[in-house]
């Protein structure tokens, strides 16, 4: 009992409790929307099973913040690796289940909810690629020459193509992509690359897009169909815009102050015809029919304060490699907060993501927890003087 107590002390004196009550003020918004989105199943088993996930995640927050990163990545970098490919295949196994027409979950024995391998594989892939482009820096290599950019490129495409391969996660290959990329430009990439690759990149979309797609019998797949709805709202308003038409809808509706909590028409609706996977892929249209533009202003403020703080930490960071874990944590939360609220708005296909802290989802919950309890570790690392004059005002 008092070496807890003693933990819990040195808890509270050096991790992020800023931090901590952002994420834990979002989730309680998180747990009021889930409650109102999930009421018409006559079923609390969604606020139980995200409340635990809550729970869960503030323990592993707390924990994490003990965890010396860079010690754990030296002695065990090739473990972690060998993890991610390990931990990714599970879903191909007889462990593997299909939930909304995916299989990208496992189903352990004994635990009764699922788990998805892919979204908490991000955060390993984070601290290995943090290490990677650290352990180049120190070899005094250039980390936008060409064998720079190879190594750590190759590294992006394994991982994708794992998870593309394996899960047929596009929406999740995405967010790989994201954190790569802020990682990289945090790390000094040159803008050449970015410019470079990127409008490569485009080029190809636009070639594939507009001239060799439409000639193909792969022109009316359901994924495609995905992406010209978003172009085209009329193509397919019943089909595959179906969920983004009642999602407009449902925040159309809810105007500046909303419909009133646990009163939205869609939300609270019971009928096939209304607001589709509403506690997870769509909660953001919840808030905005229930609570109007404030409330989902005031959920994205929210959001954005938690995303800053981890841009404040990596600032603040001790070492290059903490600074790039702890921006690769803000780069993962930015980029599922725009596609998620994105494909709310119709300006982005559905892509299955969730809205971090808020979306129902034990694995999402606890692995958002995480992420911020790796840049609680890196808080927590007292910073050299040098740092501490030239940050501290």
């Amino acid at each position: 009992m008092n070496s807890l107590l003693s933990a819990l002390r040195e808890f509270f004196r050096k991790g992020d409790l800023v931090l901590l009550s952002l994420c834990v003020a979002a989730s309680g918004f998180g747990l009021i929307l889930i409650y109102s989105a999930t009421r018409y199943f006559g079923s609390n088993r969604s606020i139980i099973v995200q409340s635990a996930g809550v729970m869960i995640g503030v323990v592993l927050f707390m924990v994490l913040t003990f965890v010396d990163l860079h010690t754990l990545l030296e002695k065990g970098w090739k473990l972690i690796l060998f993890f991610n490919i390990c931990f990714v295949m599970l879903v191909r196994t007889p462990l593997g289940v299909e939930v909304y027409g995916n299989r990208n979950w496992i189903q352990l024995p004994g635990i009764p909810i699922t788990i998805q391998p892919d979204e908490i594989v991000k955060l390993t892939f984070i601290l290995l690629l943090a290490y990677q482009i650290s352990h180049i820096q120190a070899q005094d290599h250039d980390i936008s020459s060409i064998p720079s950019i190879a190594k750590i490129g190759m590294h992006l495409v394994f991982m994708v193509g794992l998870v593309a391969a394996v899960c047929g996660d596009m929406g999740m290959c995405v967010i790989y992509m994201c954190i790569f990329v802020t990682m990289a430009w945090t790390a000094g990439v040159k803008l050449r690359w970015f410019v470079g690759v990127g409008g490569l990149g485009l080029s190809s979309v636009l070639i594939l897009w507009n001239i060799i797609l439409p000639h193909t019998k792969y022109w009316d797949d359901y994924r495609i169909r995905r992406f010209r709805v978003v172009f085209d709202h009329d193509l397919d308003p019943l089909g595959k815009g179906f969920q983004q038409t009642r999602s407009l809808l449902a925040i159309g509706s809810g105007q500046l102050t909303g419909q009133g909590y646990l009163n939205g028409m869609q939300t609270q609706a019971s009928f096939s015809d209304a607001l589709p996977v509403r506690e997870s892929d769509f909660i953001f249209a919840v808030c905005g029919e229930e609570f109007g533009m404030i409330g989902c202003l005031l959920l994205l403020g929210l959001l954005a304060l938690i995303v800053l703080r981890c841009i404040w930490v990596g600032r603040h960071a001790n070492s290059p490699f903490s600074a790039y874990v702890a921006m690769g944590a803000a780069g993962m939360l930015i980029a599922q907060i725009a596609f998620n609220v994105g494909m709310c708005l119709f300006v982005a296909p559905v892509m299955g993501l969730t809205l971090p802290f808020i979306s129902y989802g034990g694995s999402s919950i606890v692995t958002m927890f995480a992420a911020m309890g790796l840049v609680s570790s890196i808080k927590a690392q007292s910073s050299p003087s040098w740092l501490k004059d030239r940050y501290m005002v």
